[in-house]
């Protein structure tokens, strides 16, 4: 299609093929579907003959040389840093805090690594993420020296590929989000109350993280980030574990509880939050789990969560439950678990809603017979218009976190787009306790 000509070229770079091919389709796909076919048949079907049949031209590259970290790329007042850093899309068209020498050092303070270690190389233009250009990200992004473990840990976490950083840039506008869990939260003062993503230190780490993908990465909005309609800013928030009535995420991840850990995850929507009420003789906890159900199926992409097998994109859902919705629940004597399996199993629709996702919303191929014997939707979905199939994959696909106002019964739902949440532990540098912290 127009305009993605460039995500064709990047992602055969990514891929080892940096010379291949690209064809475009003309216009919109899958808004008339004649239309579509006469355009395959008269326009799209000559182009892949010709460039399958045609000599290939190499694409000329740059020389691929060292390259000084610590060279100075532009020098000026802040305005005129925050201009150029602007015109070299460098920059999420907000201010930034100037990367100066000294302040990436200041950051250096902060870790054991060498500055021009290599801590991932990140997809879609596989570029070296070092010690140096993480720490000039935090810089930019506003972030204290002290939150440098947890930007080398968030980067280790983005190159997973269980994460998929390489198919982020989908038209379905996913935004990156990231969570902490463990003493440093509390230490260095990320919130996990009300406002939570808008307060403490929580706003700069989500911004770094957006500026990490943006400049390592190699993410452009409308280049090869695709999302139609543009992405709100990225996202911090933390695990109020002293609310939580349950083992927090990272111990039940398997961490110690005083480690800290980062977590990365998509999400899809940002949207309402439903609050639980009771009503007659129901119970507040039967409350709140019809209400996950019920959210879970108002997210957009239920088609996809149904999806099973190796072939299929299988994705995380990641409940955000406020401390009073958490005991309400735990005091009525679910855990974690049960609530996970009371979602799989409630979490439901007529076969025929999932038959409508699949022929209008999706631009799938398939039908669900098909997907069936492909092995992407499971046999129990061979059943009637009217029957009750389930949605979710299973309870590995559904993580529960506990944050938010402690004085409101709220839900927030969080559903991904081709990734896993993925954490990795913070590792602090072994003067951390002689480190100032503020």
């Amino acid at each position: 299609m127009p305009g993605f000509n460039m995500v064709g070229q990047l992602a055969a770079k990514a891929a080892g093929v940096p010379d291949v091919p690209v064809v475009e389709y003309p216009g919109a796909v899958g808004v008339d579907h004649s239309e579509i076919r006469d355009k395959i048949k008269n326009v799209l079907f000559e182009r892949i003959v010709n460039a399958l049949t045609k000599p290939i031209k190499p694409r000329t590259l740059g020389k691929v040389g060292d390259w000084d970290s610590k060279k100075i790329v532009f020098t000026g007042n802040f305005d005129q840093v925050n201009a150029h850093f602007h015109e070299m899309d460098w920059s999420d068209g907000l201010p930034i805090v100037p990367p100066t020498l000294e302040r990436v050092q200041e950051f250096l303070q902060y870790t054991d690594r060498k500055p021009e270690e290599v801590i991932a190389v990140l997809p879609q233009m596989n570029l070296r993420a070092t010690v140096w250009n993480i720490a000039a990200n935090g810089v930019m992004a506003g972030c204290k020296p002290q939150t440098m473990p947890i930007l080398v840990a968030m980067v280790q976490a983005l190159q997973e590929d269980k994460y998929n950083l390489d198919n982020i840039g989908t038209t379905w506008g996913i935004i990156p989000y990231v969570f902490l869990n463990g003493p440093i939260v509390k230490e260095l003062g990320f919130n996990n109350a009300a406002g939570l993503i808008s307060r403490g230190a929580n706003p700069s780490m989500g911004r770094a993280l957006g500026l990490i993908i943006r400049n390592i990465g190699g993410y452009r909005p409308a280049k090869n980030q695709m999302g139609s309609f543009g992405y709100p800013i990225n996202f911090c928030f933390a695990e109020n574990e002293d609310l939580n009535p349950w083992e927090p995420y990272h111990v039940e991840k398997g961490f110690g509880r005083n480690v800290s850990t980062v977590s990365v995850s998509t999400t899809m929507n940002w949207g309402f939050q439903p609050s639980p009420y009771t009503r007659d003789d129901q119970s507040g906890a039967e409350c709140a789990l019809k209400q996950l159900c019920r959210d879970a199926l108002r997210k957009p992409a239920f088609a996809l969560f149904a999806e099973r097998g190796p072939s299929a994109f299988v994705n995380d859902i990641v409940f955000v439950l406020a401390p009073p919705v958490a005991k309400v629940l735990a005091d009525a004597g679910y855990s974690k678990d049960d609530i996970r399996k009371y979602i799989c199993e409630h979490t439901t629709v007529p076969r025929k809603y999932l038959d409508f996702e699949l022929k209008y919303t999706m631009a799938e191929v398939h039908t669900i017979e098909e997907k069936i014997k492909l092995g992407t939707f499971p046999s129990e979905f061979d059943v009637g218009p009217d029957d009750p199939i389930k949605v979710m994959p299973g309870p590995e696909f559904i993580e529960i976190l506990v944050a938010g106002d402690p004085g409101r019964n709220r839900i927030k739902t969080l559903d991904s787009g081709y990734t896993r949440v993925t954490t990795k532990e913070i590792k602090l540098p072994s003067n951390w306790d002689s480190l100032p912290k503020t």
